[in-house]
């Protein structure tokens, strides 16, 4: 096998062990509040008081979780988590994986990759995991948005079952919200990996081991916290169109700019940043936990394996 064959697959190779890693670690310290941050997108405007859905009404993050945790059970936070611990780890392999190959591509005739490069190739790499994922992350929703005690839900595998049994594998089954998926992806990892690559090329590195891994912590922790504050609308259409709607067996939100534009009609444009404080909470320190893990665990294998 020629040399640079072989150095092409020992790469690949620990691109998506260390990505898959950094994704694993990832989910399993953030995943409650992903499950927040999809609680409160799903809401529409508050009920009238008195009501019964007062009670299951949320007025942030906090009380959220002590609602959740009196009604449903503390261990309700953790709602649909085998569906991303299943995807997370092949997830993130590929979108590391993909952002690597995607830089190649987006050189433009520059001997060393450029904030564009970063930007184009984050995008590209996010379009390919949302397609991806996009199955795992209806299943998902449809198990974060269940409010009933922790024994009572049904299981990842039951879920699926019934989606597929009604609607199919396609865009208005397994597959909905596709598009809306692809832009929240798409938008995040443009910014995420422009952001996080370009500064750190920019801002020296520290001996200290602690001084440099703080500084990685910073970039990715802003890295994470731009993408989510611009990305947040097609989130927020996502989990509209993948979330049960409104009226049974009428289908209210569609395409993802449809979605968008009837929240910011009834609900005020605010609405469209609804979950931000959660998505900020787990994505900032989340994408910073990433990326921190992936150079460590990728400048690991490098050593290991040469």
């Amino acid at each position: 096998m020629p040399s640079e064959v072989k150095e092409f697959l020992r790469q690949a190779a620990m691109q998506v062990g260390a990505g898959g890693s950094a994704g694993f670690v990832e989910v399993c310290i953030m995943h409650p509040l992903d499950l927040v941050k999809t609680r409160l997108q799903l809401q529409a405007s508050p009920p009238s008081a008195g009501t019964a859905k007062s009670t299951t009404y949320y007025n942030g993050v906090f009380d959220c979780i002590r609602k959740m945790a009196q009604s449903e059970g503390l261990f309700s936070l953790y709602k649909g988590i085998l569906p991303p611990v299943l995807v997370e780890t092949p997830k993130r392999a590929v979108k590391f994986l993909t952002f690597e190959q995607y830089k190649r591509f987006f050189m433009f005739g520059s001997d060393k990759p450029t904030p564009l490069t970063f930007s184009l190739a984050g995008l590209g790499a996010g379009v390919t995991e949302a397609i991806l994922v996009n199955p795992f992350e209806m299943v998902k929703v449809t198990l974060q948005a269940n409010k009933n005690k922790m024994g009572q839900v049904p299981s990842t595998w039951a879920v699926t079952r019934q989606i597929i049994g009604e609607s199919g594998f396609g865009l208005n089954g397994l597959n909905r919200g596709l598009t809306a998926t692809i832009g929240r992806n798409g938008v995040f990892n443009m910014i995420y990996f422009g952001f996080y690559h370009s500064v750190k090329g920019m801002v020296p590195e520290y001996k200290d081991p602690v001084q440099e891994f703080l500084r990685k912590v910073g970039i990715g922790f802003v890295s994470g916290t731009l993408g989510s504050i611009v990305n947040i609308p097609f989130d927020v259409a996502k989990s509209r169109i993948q979330g049960p709607q409104p009226v049974p067996g009428q289908v209210k939100y569609r395409t993802t700019f449809g979605s968008m534009a009837i929240v910011a009609r009834e609900e005020g444009f605010g609405a469209l940043y609804k979950g931000l404080t959660p998505k900020v909470m787990r994505l900032g320190p989340g994408g910073a936990i990433m990326l921190v893990v992936y150079d460590y665990v990728y400048a690991f294998l490098d050593d290991y394996f040469k």
